[in-house]
């Protein structure tokens, strides 16, 4: 039998297993509280792995480890240092202060749900915007992932592309449409720890196909500036550029998307008590932490044990996120208990991709639901239309995500890099403001809001035909633009009434 197909029968045995718990957990999925949050029921592991889980995606095991490979240590180790310092900084001042305010604020379910309740909009305009840019952001960030899946497939078994990528984005949308908010956390759970074991087994067999520790770090010295934290490598040439200042801080910046990420926010209100953030803060930094060196390394190794994989390669930039692969394949030839590993091993990248897109799904149906079905379409409507509609909506998302998705030359960084700048500047300022200063008024959270998502489109644009400064990641620009407007605008808008500052008081005394 050949070993390749061992893997893929590991490979079925996962998919089959996460579709199962979406079954089970459906039995306790009866209201739209169950369905998108749980019924805020999440003990600290859980909330912990789900977190970090939905939030690395298959650009963990693919983006990050292909970014090394192909430019060296720099921009993947200083990425990785902005986004080590946002997690840990999201658990420790948000994740309390969001899970009271979102009680307090009637009892929020979803995140446009909150910023409406926080400032008493009766209206629902900052419902409707929000629940808009989730729409707009969450769309290619879905695709990227079933994109991933479609490479992988490809790449491993020479399957299809759109083949592949459809029947990856079907099982993901079965088992999220069926349970809902804890099918994917509990999924999330087991997906983190299989990238765990994946991302460790892969970095160890690299570097002993590699010729050992020594081996590795001689091999990676002559290429120029790969070992550099101020230097970017270049392939073609072999040579190096500098990696100024500006660059290292327009990577940094990457760690402010989180305090804007709906998939990660949505752990912290559906924790099942704020006592248990502590020790949820401690297991999810310690794993992103440990994930994201072992992504990093995993690159720099499989530099060197596959120093032809772009040989020929029309896309570098792409062929370099199959490197992980690669290295699962060279692993599955040593016999079947090793292709069954293997097979283990690449069900982390699944895992990776669908941690991450059934929770975009879920987000992003939300907004459709609970936020424009029961909020305008039909406001009395009932939880079993609701529910109805929320499992329709995660279909049709996923069929439309599906079809951007169906170019298989499609770069997995760059699209995540552009949905993480605009939800990182429409939401982060946002939340930051309305959990931090009493001063803010809905005028106010939604210039910030709109500025930040235009800024992000403005400045990418003018990236991409301009150059110059305006090649900073446009999540730092568009972030300080739309805190800027916040604080304006607050300022010059009158007070918030007496109800919505003693709304923040109680919120801050509890905390």
């Amino acid at each position: 039998m050949d070993l390749k197909y061992v893997m893929l029968l590991s490979m079925g045995a996962y998919m089959i297993a996460v579709i199962i718990i979406g079954f089970i957990t459906a039995r306790r999925t009866k209201t739209t509280a169950d369905y998108y949050l749980g019924g805020r029921t999440l003990g600290p592991w859980i909330a912990a792995m789900s977190a970090e889980a939905s939030d690395m995606s298959s650009w963990l095991l693919m983006g990050l480890p292909g970014v090394a490979y192909l430019l060296g240590v720099a921009d993947a180790t200083w990425t990785a240092i902005g986004l080590a310092v946002g997690t840990y900084l999201n658990w420790l001042l948000v994740a309390r202060r969001l899970r009271t305010y979102t009680i307090v604020a009637n009892d929020s379910i979803t995140l446009p749900d909150f910023f409406s309740n926080r400032f008493h909009d009766k209206n629902r305009i900052l419902m409707s915007v929000s629940a808009l840019i989730i729409l707009v952001f969450f769309i290619p960030y879905t695709a990227s992932g079933f994109a991933a899946c479609g490479k992988l497939f490809n790449s491993l078994y020479g399957f299809d592309y759109m083949t592949a990528m459809l029947i990856s984005a079907a099982v993901v949308v079965l088992y999220t449409a069926i349970g809902g908010f804890l099918a994917e956390s509990i999924t999330d759970l087991v997906q983190g720890f299989i990238m765990s074991f994946a991302l460790i087994v892969i970095l160890i067999f690299g570097v002993i196909y590699a010729g050992g520790v020594g081996a590795v770090i001689d091999n990676a010295s002559k290429m120029s500036g790969f070992l550099s934290m101020f230097q970017m490598h270049l392939r073609e040439s072999n040579s190096a550029s500098p990696y100024g200042i500006f660059t290292i801080v327009s990577t940094l910046a990457w760690g402010l998307g989180y305090f804007g990420m709906p998939h990660i926010l949505l752990r912290f209100m559906a924790i099942s008590s704020t006592k248990e953030l502590k020790k949820s803060r401690i297991i999810a930094c310690t794993w992103c932490f440990i994930s994201l060196a072992a992504a990093i390394l995993i690159g720099l190794v499989g530099a060197v044990a596959l120093p032809d994989l772009l040989k020929g390669s029309a896309n570098m930039a792409s062929d370099s996120e199959t490197v992980f692969i690669k290295l699962a394949e060279l692993l599955s030839s040593y016999g079947v208990i090793a292709a069954i590993f293997a097979g283990i091993i690449i069900s982390g990248i699944l895992a990776a991709t669908m941690s991450t897109s059934d929770s975009q799904l879920l987000v992003a149906s939300s907004s459709i639901a609970q936020n424009f079905f029961k909020g305008y379409v039909k406001k009395n409507a009932t939880e079993k239309q609701v529910m109805w509609i929320a499992r329709a909506t995660v279909i049709l998302i996923a069929v439309i995500s599906a079809y951007i998705a169906r170019d298989p030359y499609s770069n997995i960084f760059d699209i995540v890099s552009y949905a993480w700048a605009g939800f990182g500047a429409a939401f982060g300022p946002v939340i930051l403001f309305s959990l931090f200063w009493k001063r803010t008024t809905l005028l106010g959270a939604l210039s910030g809001m709109l500025s930040g998502a235009a800024m992000v489109v403005i400045w990418d644009t003018l990236g991409k035909t301009t150059g110059g400064v305006f090649k900073l990641y446009e999540l730092l620009p568009a972030f300080i633009i739309a805190c800027i407007f916040i604080v304006v605008v607050s300022l010059i808008d009158k007070k918030p009434s007496d109800e919505i500052q003693t709304e923040f008081d109680k919120v801050k005394a509890s905390v």
